[in-house]
């Protein structure tokens, strides 16, 4: 016969790519939680995983019955918290991917916080603009603008969000304040490149929808609060996240430019990998993360939007 936890095991070592990490977060030693699913394949009948020193793959049988075990484990913890039998646990790891500037200013600082309320969570930050595989890489949650095409993922709105054209007002005082795409294109623009994506194009809103801008990048970096900082020394105009700048603005080091260029909206999403089971420790830390961020919206949105010109 089947062992419920046993069961529990198998599917936590698949999420995490690593049974000896889903035993350590069941409170198993490496040789117990091999041992527990060694019995549930027994019990099977059916070899459910191919192990090596590096990687798990499932089997045929045991990708069919990871996607059965999925949603039995989530049933039952919804039958136990509906009648207040279950605590939520947050233990583990928590890894979370954020883009250099949002993980600077934000999500590190609020992650930190939110381990600070859980001893027993052990939190890993990947500051990155690259755009990290979840899977491949290992990460729970990636904040990002704009929600994931992706359908492994799931995503869900943190805060609202516009990107908008910047400089120093240095810089604006030496070269004059671009009104139009044609001012704009005389300009020493600062671009993002992204690493197997090149050169990340402006967007610009139009009646067809959005549009890329043409202009040609003066300085290229692959690091987005570089690129800020380089704005903030005067060395040309970027095209930034109002929440990247909301700080600089209300310093006076950045002015955040208005003209004939319409700029779309880039919202901030949690992205997660689309699981019927989610550990408590990614629920909660999205509800945490949100609600910080909700709290800071309303003043960031104002700041950089009454500062435009």
């Amino acid at each position: 016969m089947v062992d419920f936890e046993d069961m529990r095991l198998f599917v936590r070592a698949v999420g995490e790519g690593s049974l000896s990490a889903a035993g350590r977060e069941l409170g198993l030693s490496p040789a117990a939680a091999s041992k527990r699913l060694t019995r549930l394949e027994t019990a099977l009948g059916v070899r459910l995983l191919q192990r090596s020193s590096r990687r798990l793959v499932l089997t045929e049988e045991g990708t069919i019955y990871y996607e059965r075990c999925q949603a039995i484990i989530a049933d039952v913890d919804d039958a136990n918290s509906a009648v207040g039998l279950r605590q939520l646990e947050v233990r583990g790891q928590l890894h979370i991917s954020a883009s250099v500037d949002m993980g600077r200013q934000y999500v590190g600082p609020i992650a930190a916080d939110f381990a600070g309320q859980h001893p027993q969570l052990h939190l890993r930050v990947t500051n990155s603009d690259a755009m990290l595989d979840l899977f491949e890489h290992g990460v729970d949650v990636a904040v990002r603008g704009g929600s994931m095409a992706d359908s492994r993922l799931v995503s869900r709105l943190l805060a609202s969000n516009f990107r908008v054209l910047c400089a120093s007002p240095g810089y604006l005082e030496r070269h004059g304040h671009p009104r139009s795409v044609e001012e704009l294109r005389q300009h020493r623009c600062l671009m993002l490149h992204r690493p197997g994506h090149g050169v990340l194009p402006w967007i610009m809103q139009t009646p067809e929808g959005p549009r890329p801008l043409r202009v040609e990048a003066a300085i290229t970096c692959d690091n987005g609060d570089l690129m800020r900082e380089l704005a903030v020394a005067g060395h040309g105009i970027a095209f930034k996240s109002a929440w990247d700048i909301a700080a600089d603005v209300r310093a006076g080091r950045l002015v955040p430019l208005k003209g004939d260029v319409i700029l779309p909206d880039a919202h901030i999403y949690a992205i997660y990998p689309s699981r019927a089971y989610l550990p408590a420790r990614i629920r909660l830390f999205v509800d945490h993360l949100q609600q910080e961020l909700k709290a800071r919206e309303q003043d960031v949105l104002d700041t950089v939007r009454a500062a435009m010109r």
